[in-house]
Order: C-alpha cells, then structure tokens, then sequence
C-alpha cells in the first residue's frame, strides 16, 4: 500500500498545484482553565501551506502555538474545523489510519525530544522507517546520512542517556527527517543548542524542506529564524495572523 505522500506525487501536477500539501480551514480548539472557564486557543484558524514552502509562526508563550502543531499534525484534533494532509481530510480517518498518516507523512520536531531510551541514535532514526515499510538496510542507510547531516556521526551507537541534551535533539531532528516527510512541524527546534549547531541544523532543515518539498511551519521564538521562512505569521487571540520578523514588542491589545 502507497503512503499518502507517495500517492500525492503520483497525482498529475495540476492537481499537485491545486491541494496544498497543508491546509487548516476554520480550526478551533479550547481547553478549560482551572476556574472552569473555557480558554479559547484556536478561534477559526485557516491556513495552506504548499510542497516546499517553509512557514514560520512566532507569538508570546501561552497563545497556543505548540497546540497548532498538534492539531495541524493530526495528534490532536479540533472542536471544528478541518485539516488536510496531502488532500485528506484528517478528522474523518480512524485511529489505525491516522497512526499510519503521521509516521509516513508527518515529521515532528518536538521542544522535548522523546527518544527511546533502550535504543540508540541510530536505532532511533531507522524506527520511524521501517515501521513505514523500509528494509533495514534502506533505513540504516538514510539514518546514518541524516545522522552525519546533524553532526553526530561519532555517536551512531550511542543511547540517549550517553548523550547531551543537544545531541538528542538532534537525533530526533534527523528521526523527523527520517521519512521524507510531506509535511515537517518543528516546535523551537534549536532551543537548547549552541549558535553553530542550530545554524547548521536550521541549514538542514530548510534544506530538507526545499529539496525533498516537505511543507515546513516552524514555531520559534528566534526571529532570526523565523524570518528565513518564506511566511511569518503571528498567532494572536486565536487567529494566524502577518507578520514582521522583527515585531517582537508587545501583542496588540484585545
């Protein structure tokens, strides 16, 4: 059976053209505060983002930046509204189905890494793709790449707990990659990296995204990341809304 990426990009190119590789149309999702209160978080999000565009979205800690991307990568699912990954409609499949969606199309870069503990980085990245079908040899090929890609090829046979808060981020940067994904959603990618390994791992992402046609949004709090993508957009009182790169002063008021 054909992942959904693989039967995107069998689809004729005017169709390819048509579907955005992401699309979000009217998407709300509130929680309930600890006074019993409803806090809205999503109020009506739309959003496409095509084959190879990279989209940043920066706000203030707390506007539910984190909870886009779970809602936009199908781990979380809406109140109302729709998402669609490659043209399919994400809130209609069930659980088997979506699982499947997410390792083969979706590719997380999460604030916490969430390796597993007993395997090492390389066992980590060939995970993801033969769960997708891979061989072993195919998936040790493409881990080991990504794995130098990131700087860590001295540390192929390494677990996480021999590793640096760093490195592990970067295994589960290179984990992400692991399925040419169509779609990349990466939360603060770099936060705890120092300034030369998260300019090469921003190299390799934006890269990844250009060469490969992953649809990238990228949630950060460093503008000078966020403005190397080809959209900044700013979530502000629920909405996804344009914005500057360097308009890090206060939100707007309500």
């Amino acid at each position: 059976m054909s992942s959904p990426a693989e039967s995107w990009e069998g689809l004729p190119p005017a169709v390819q053209a048509a579907e955005p590789a992401l699309s979000a149309r009217g998407v709300h999702k509130h929680y309930v505060g600890g006074d019993g209160g409803r806090i809205c978080v999503l109020d009506g999000v739309d959003l496409d983002v095509n084959r190879g565009e990279s989209v940043s979205v920066i706000g203030q800690s707390g506007t539910g930046k984190s909870t886009l991307l779970h809602v936009l990568g199908a781990l979380d699912r809406p109140e109302a509204g729709e998402v669609r990954v490659g043209g399919q409609a994400v809130g209609r499949l069930p659980e088997d189905a979506l699982a499947l969606l997410r390792n083969r199309s979706v590719g997380f870069v999460f604030q916490f890494h969430h390796l597993l503990r007993e395997f090492t980085a390389l066992e980590n990245v060939m995970m993801p793709q033969q769960i997708a079908g891979a061989t072993p040899r195919q998936a040790r090929d493409r881990a080991r790449e990504l794995l130098e890609a990131v700087g860590l090829g001295p540390r192929l046979e390494h677990t996480p707990a021999r590793l640096s808060g760093g490195e592990q981020q970067r295994v589960a940067v290179a984990r992400a990659l692991a399925n040419r994904p169509l779609v990349l959603l990466a939360d603060e990618p770099s936060g705890n990296l120092d300034p030369e390994t998260s300019e090469r791992l921003h190299d390799l992402l934006f890269r990844v995204s250009d060469e490969e046609g992953a649809a990238m949004v990228l949630v950060t709090h460093d503008l000078g990341l966020a403005a190397r993508a080809g959209r900044v957009l700013r979530l502000h009182g629920g909405h996804l809304v344009s914005a500057r790169p360097d308009a890090a002063g206060p939100e707007p008021a309500e």
